[in-house]
């Protein structure tokens, strides 16, 4: 009878959902505690951090290096004159540099030429006489001393307003010989290397001498240089604009320059032969 009760009527073993969990194992408390432990090690290995001289002196290097490139990239994205530029006057200006460098070219082929002839020919001294008469016409050119034709531009600078300074005109010319000016002329002076350009707007002197407006350059030569070089954006036709002046170039076949300079014999300098 016991045993019938104990296999019935007895409590019987609970259902395998109420059994109660079973105490973990010592090896897996040991486990989570060697895991949280490591954590801990690694926290402690990143922080404080510990930086050796030579890391810290790398770290600065690098610093440097990227404070420059932001300074280059800064300076590279900062707004000039041909940042709002139209393409049409992009391409322009890119023209006028390659008719620059070929200019350079073509001169330094002249030169080479001239060099050969010298070298080939069988009377070398008529050559070398020719080619010094040459050479004395054209430095009398650059010197203002003998007048000049050839095909070229005239700039006709307005000044209603008496705004324009000397420095405008002396910008201009700056920009005129880059282009490939030869012979220039404003008003009855003769503009050579040594020209100097005094007084304030609406009184301009050149070289002592004065010019009222408005102020006529005769530009002797290419004009499809001459005349881009003044219209580029901000050049000198947009910045006269700018000061209420007004500018007007016009391309001219024959340009005759024939304000002299008196030949001036220098004071100390003498030919050398070396």
């Amino acid at each position: 009878m016991s045993d019938e009760s104990n296999e019935t009527g007895g409590a019987g073993p609970l259902p395998e959902e109420r059994q109660p969990f079973p105490p973990s194992h010592p090896a897996e408390e040991h486990h989570k505690h060697r895991e949280v432990t490591g954590r801990q090690r690694l926290i402690a290995g990143l922080w404080p951090p510990r930086v050796t001289r030579a890391q810290l002196i790398v770290a600065l290097l690098l610093f440097g290096l990227g404070l420059g490139l932001a300074i280059q990239v800064n300076s590279t994205n900062a707004d000039g004159a041909l940042r709002g530029a139209r393409q049409e006057d992009l391409v322009r200006i890119l023209d006028e540099l390659d008719d620059r460098t070929q200019r350079l070219e073509d001169e330094k082929q002249r030169l080479s030429a001239q060099k050969s002839e010298l070298e080939s020919s069988s009377d070398q001294a008529e050559e070398a006489r020719k080619q010094t008469l040459e050479k004395e016409r054209q430095l009398g050119v650059l010197a203002g001393t003998v007048g000049a034709q050839g095909p070229g531009i005239t700039l006709t600078i307005g000044d209603p307003h008496k705004t324009v300074e000397p420095d405008r005109l002396l910008d201009t010319i700056q920009e005129l010989r880059a282009a490939g000016a030869e012979a220039v002329q404003i008003n009855d002076v003769r503009v050579v290397a040594n020209t100097y350009f005094s007084g304030d707007a609406g009184s301009i002197q050149i070289d002592g001498k004065n010019v009222s407006a408005p102020y006529t350059f005769k530009v002797i030569g290419k004009p499809q240089d001459l005349e881009p070089a003044l219209n580029i954006p901000g050049g000198v036709v947009q910045t006269l604009e700018k000061e209420q002046a007004t500018a007007v170039v016009q391309r001219l076949e024959k340009i005759v320059v024939n304000a002299l300079r008196p030949a001036k014999r220098p004071d100390y300098a003498r030919s050398s032969s070396q």
